[in-house]
C-alpha cells in the first residue's frame, strides 16, 4: 500500500472510531509500529489527527467527547443505524434529530456521500463536522443539557422554512394507537417540525421502545413513510405494525 493510501485509511479510523492505538493501526496496515508513528506525525502536523501517547484521536475531541462505551443497548442501535444509512443518496437534504441512535447513524455515513444535513443535536453536528462532503448546518437556540439539543421557538421556525427529503427522527417511545411520542413538550415540538419540514420520515427505534407510550405527541403512525429496528422484519414483535401501510426494515 502507497503512503498516500495508507494515512488515508489512518484518517477514516481516527474519523470512525474517534480514537485508534498506533498498535491497532500497526497489525491492521501491516507495517511497523514506527511506520505508524512516521504517519500520525505527519498527519498531526497537518491537523488532520491530534497525535497522543500511543496512537491519536479525532480533532474533534479537543472540543468534545462521548462516552460511546455508556451507550444503552448499542448493538441493537448500530444495527439500526447501518440499515438506515443505505437510504441516504447524493444531493439528499437531510435532517436529523437528537439521541444516541442517530449519533451512531452519523458515525455510519457514507464517506463519500455529498449531503447537506440540519440537525439541532451538538454531539451529532460535531460528529458529521468530521465528514469530508457532508455540509452540515446546525441549528442554534436554546440547549436542553439533559440531551445536548436545542428546542425553543426559533427551532421551529427554521425547521418551517426547510424543504427536506428526508428525516432521520429518533424515537422515544412508539406503539400502534399513539404513533410516537416523547418524554419531552418541547423536544415534541421540534420533531412535529422537522417532520413537517420532510419529503419522507424514518422512525429509528429499537426494540425496547415498541409499545411503549410517553405523555407528549409527536405523529401518528399514518406520517412515518419507515420503522427501522434493530430485528428482522418479519419478527413476531413487529406484527402489528405490519398490519399498518408502513415500510419496516
Amino acid at each position: 500500500m502507497q503512503k498516500r493510501d495508507r494515512q488515508d485509511v489512518i484518517v477514516e479510523e481516527v474519523r470512525i472510531n474517534r480514537n485508534v492505538s498506533s498498535n491497532f493501526l500497526a497489525r491492521k496496515l501491516k507495517v511497523s509500529e514506527d511506520t505508524i508513528r512516521r504517519d500520525l506525525n505527519e498527519l498531526d502536523k497537518k491537523g488532520l489527527i491530534l497525535k497522543v501517547h500511543g496512537g491519536a484521536v479525532s480533532t474533534i475531541q479537543k472540543l468534545y467527547h462521548y462516552n460511546e462505551d455508556m451507550i444503552f443497548n448499542r448493538d441493537a442501535k448500530n444495527a439500526i443505524s447501518k440499515k438506515a444509512s443505505n437510504l441516504m443518496k447524493d444531493g439528499m437534504v437531510i435532517i436529523i434529530s437528537g439521541g444516541t441512535t442517530n449519533l451512531m447513524l452519523a458515525k455510519q455515513f457514507p464517506k463519500d456521500l455529498n449531503a447537506t444535513v440540519y440537525t439541532y443535536s451538538l454531539p451529532i453536528a460535531m460528529q458529521l463536522s468530521e465528514h469530508p462532503s457532508i455540509e452540515v448546518i446546525f441549528i442554534g437556540g436554546k440547549i436542553n443539557k439533559k440531551s445536548m439539543v436545542t428546542v425553543g421557538i426559533d427551532v421551529v421556525q427554521l425547521l418551517s422554512g426547510i424543504a427536506a427529503d428526508i428525516c432521520f427522527i429518533g424515537v422515544s417511545s412508539i406503539n400502534i394507537t399513539n404513533g410516537i411520542t416523547d418524554e419531552g413538550y418541547e423536544v415534541s415540538l421540534v420533531k412535529k417540525a422537522m417532520i413537517a419540514a420532510s419529503d419522507k420520515t424514518i422512525a429509528l427505534a429499537d426494540s425496547n421502545k415498541l409499545n411503549v407510550r410517553q405523555n407528549y405527541g409527536v405523529c401518528t403512525l399514518g406520517e412515518i413513510d419507515t420503522l427501522i429496528t434493530e430485528l428482522d422484519p418479519k419478527d413476531h414483535k413487529l406484527r402489528n405494525y405490519r398490519s399498518k401501510d408502513l415500510e419496516i426494515l
